[in-house]
C-alpha cells in the first residue's frame, strides 16, 4: 500500500459532476468534504462536464450552493467545446440551430456565431446538447436541418444521466433519435474526446492530473485518451461488474468507492505465479472464470479481480465479462 493518500500523487483533480459530485440537485455524501480538502494540499481542482444544459457560471454557482469550491473558470463544459469546434469550422456570424438549452445558445453566441431555433432561419449547422426541455418538435427541427446536409455537432453522447430518483436518459438518447431519423452521425465535442481534458488541465497548469468519473465510456475513456491517469468512482453509472468487464480503452488505473477514498492510501496489487493480491483479497484466472478469495463487498476483491482479468485479457474492443467464483475460506 502506498504510504500517502492517492490524490497526493497528482497535482490536480479533474472531476466529472453528475454521479461524482452530485446526483440531481443533491451532493453525493462525502463528495463536498473531499473536494474542500484539496486546497489545503495544494492540489488544483477542475470540473469537466458533458452536461450542456447549464452554463459554466450556473454550474459553478450550484457547486458553491452545495459547499464545494468552484470559480466559474474551474468549470469546463462540453457546450464550450462544441462552440469552439463550430467556430473553427464556420465563418463568423454563421447561423447554428440550437437543439438544447439557453446556456448552449449563449456559448454559441460567445464565439461569434448566431444562435437560431428553426429551419426557417436557414441555419448551416446544428448543435445538440442536453436539456430537460427538449421535445419532439426540437428533434424534428434538428432532423430537417441535418437531413438537408448541415454540419451536425453534439456536445456529448452520454446515453444516461444520474438523477436523484435514479438513472435517466441522457443526451446520447436524443442524439440517437436524430441519427436514426437521418442516417447521419454527429461530430462529438465533449467527452470522450481529449481536448476537453487538455483544456481543463491547461487552465490549472497541471502536469499530472487525475481524472475521476463514474462512466467508463466518457470520463475514463476521455481521460485515457488525454493520456492522464484515471480513477472510476462507484457513486454513479458504472458498477464493479461493468468495470471488471471494461474494454481495454475504458479501463481505469484506480477504483474507489467514493471521493473520500482519494484521501486514503491506495492498496498495491502484487502478482505471484498468476495470483493477484490486494489487501486481504486475491484473484486468479482459470479460462473464462475469475476465482476470487475474499468478500464480495470488499473493494480489494474487485481490484484484485480487475488486475487478474485484465492481465489475462489485455486487448478487447468490446466489454468482456468473466464468470466469477467466490471463495471466502
Amino acid at each position: 500500500m502506498t504510504a500517502v493518500p492517492l490524490i497526493s500523487l497528482f497535482d490536480a483533480l479533474l472531476a466529472d459532476l453528475d454521479g461524482v459530485v452530485y446526483a440531481g440537485p443533491h451532493a453525493i455524501p462525502g463528495a463536498v468534504d473531499s473536494l474542500q480538502q484539496l486546497a489545503g494540499l495544494g492540489i488544483g481542482l477542475g470540473y469537466v462536464t458533458n452536461n450542456a444544459s447549464r452554463s459554466p457560471a450556473q454550474v459553478a454557482a450550484h457547486l458553491r450552493e452545495l459547499g464545494a469550491p468552484a470559480e466559474d473558470s474551474q468549470v469546463v463544459s462540453s457546450s464550450q467545446a462544441a462552440a469552439e469546434l463550430l467556430a473553427s469550422l464556420l465563418p463568423p456570424g454563421a447561423k447554428v440551430l440550437i437543439t438544447g438549452s439557453p446556456a448552449l445558445a449563449e456559448e454559441i453566441e460567445l464565439v461569434g456565431l448566431t444562435a437560431v431555433r428553426s429551419q426557417a432561419e436557414n441555419p448551416v449547422a446544428v448543435v445538440q446538447g442536453f436539456s430537460p426541455e427538449v421535445g419532439w418538435k426540437d428533434l424534428a427541427e434538428a432532423t430537417y436541418v441535418v437531413s438537408a446536409g448541415a454540419l451536425w455537432v453534439a456536445t456529448n453522447t452520454d446515453m444516461s444521466i444520474p438523477q436523484a430518483r435514479g438513472i435517466a436518459p441522457g443526451n446520447g438518447t436524443l442524439v440517437a433519435a436524430v441519427a436514426a431519423a437521418t442516417g447521419q452521425n454527429p461530430r462529438v465535442a465533449g467527452k470522450p474526446e481529449a481536448p476537453l481534458f487538455h483544456a481543463a488541465a491547461k487552465r490549472l497548469a497541471a502536469d499530472r492530473p487525475l481524472v475521476v468519473g463514474d462512466r467508463l465510456d466518457t470520463d475514463i475513456l476521455g481521460g485515457n485518451n488525454a493520456g492522464f491517469s484515471t480513477v472510476a468512482v462507484l457513486t454513479g453509472v458504472d458498477t464493479r461488474e461493468t468495470i471488471l468487464a471494461a474494454r481495454t480503452d475504458e479501463r481505469p488505473d484506480y477504483l474507489i468507492a467514493s471521493l473520500s477514498d482519494l484521501h486514503r492510501p491506495y492498496p498495491d496489487v502484487a502478482q505471484i505465479d498468476g495470483v493477484y493480491r490486494c489487501g486481504d483479497a486475491s484473484a486468479q484466472v482459470n479460462g473464462e472464470t475469475v476465482c476470487i478469495q475474499g468478500a464480495e463487498d470488499d473493494l480489494d476483491s474487485w481490484r484484485a479481480a480487475c488486475a487478474a482479468w485484465w492481465a489475462a485479457v489485455p486487448e478487447t474492443a468490446e466489454p468482456r465479462a468473466p464468470k466469477l467464483e467466490w471463495r471466502t475460506h
